[in-house]
């Protein structure tokens, strides 16, 4: 896996927390930080999928899903 270096500032609340974890599930500070993103990622796909639906974008069947993958 690739990584990336970075130099970010959050709120010491953010800090204390990620710190309570790090010390409790006796994990890295940054696996914390990066499982927390992805999950804060995978909820920001749902939202843009809601905004795409209420703004009314053409959609797909499951089925006409599978017939273009070849499913």
């Amino acid at each position: 896996m690739n990584t990336v270096r970075l130099n970010i500032t959050l709120p010491s609340s953010v800090n204390d927390d990620i710190n309570h974890y790090v010390q409790e599930l006796n994990e890295k500070k940054s696996h914390i930080i990066a499982n927390a993103l992805e999950m804060y990622f995978d909820y920001l796909d749902l939202r843009v999928a809601e905004k795409r639906l209420e703004a009314n974008e053409p959609t797909i069947s499951l089925e006409e899903m599978r017939k273009e993958l070849g499913l």
